[in-house]
């Protein structure tokens, strides 16, 4: 079981959506686990569950919601289903330190911390940095248009009394424009996974995360992409 953790205060939810996606039909047995203060995937995931904490399915993707650790969401399997569920990934959004603290994530697991350059967004994503384990390695995803080096380095600023270590061979960039916004809202209205409308930046940033998630480089990313209803 490989563990991502994506880190910030900035909203993931819809991305990490798209992403368990393209795994699964990679052929990985996805759990996604909404760890943050609004659980915004509560909303936006059809359902009829109507529990403060509940996992349920998606389009082949299990999502976990309300739960403070994963012994907690392997006893609600076991009370619901008679059993547990092995997974190839776990994908966790977190946006809390007593999460990141809760499900005991290591330096083992591989770390993203996601954020636009609003400082709201920076500022408290950062405040969950000082509870991270000493030298962690963390790769960046900026949610921006247009992006100047000034930005990363107000980062690296803000970060520079914590003991981690950034990825600076490798930055992601979704260079978020309305169109994508836009067509995020329609298709969380449709109430399917769907990628319909996307700009291409959009999208080639997604199929290169998932690349650097699973080490692929034969199209099969792509390919798996291609096998989503748009």
């Amino acid at each position: 079981m490989k563990r991502f953790i994506f880190i910030g205060a900035y909203d993931k939810t819809d991305m990490l959506i798209y992403v368990a996606k393209i795994l699964t039909l990679m052929g990985k047995k996805v759990i996604l686990v909404d760890t943050t203060v609004l659980k915004k995937s509560r909303y936006i995931i059809p359902t009829m569950v109507n529990e403060k904490q509940y996992v349920t399915s998606f389009e082949d993707i299990d999502i976990a919601i309300g739960f403070e650790n994963f012994e907690a969401i392997q006893k609600y399997q076991m009370e619901k289903l008679g059993r547990t569920t092995e997974y190839d990934v776990v994908l966790f959004d977190i946006d809390r330190a007593i999460a990141y603290q809760k499900f005991a994530i290591t330096s083992e697991d591989v770390h993203f911390f996601v954020t636009s350059f609003d400082v709201y967004n920076l500022k408290r994503g950062i405040q969950i940095l000082a509870y991270l384990p000493k030298d962690v390695k963390i790769t960046k995803i900026y949610y921006t248009k247009d992006m100047i080096a000034e930005e990363d380095e107000y980062l690296n600023h803000l970060a520079k009394d914590y003991k981690i270590k950034w990825n600076q061979k490798d930055i992601l960039f979704f260079p978020f424009e309305t169109v994508d916004l836009n067509a995020i809202y329609t298709n969380q209205r449709s109430e399917r996974i769907q990628l319909k409308g996307l700009s291409n930046v959009y999208i080639d940033s997604l199929l290169y995360l998932v690349e650097k998630m699973t080490g692929e480089r034969n199209g099969k990313v792509r390919k798996a992409y291609k096998m989503i209803g748009n």
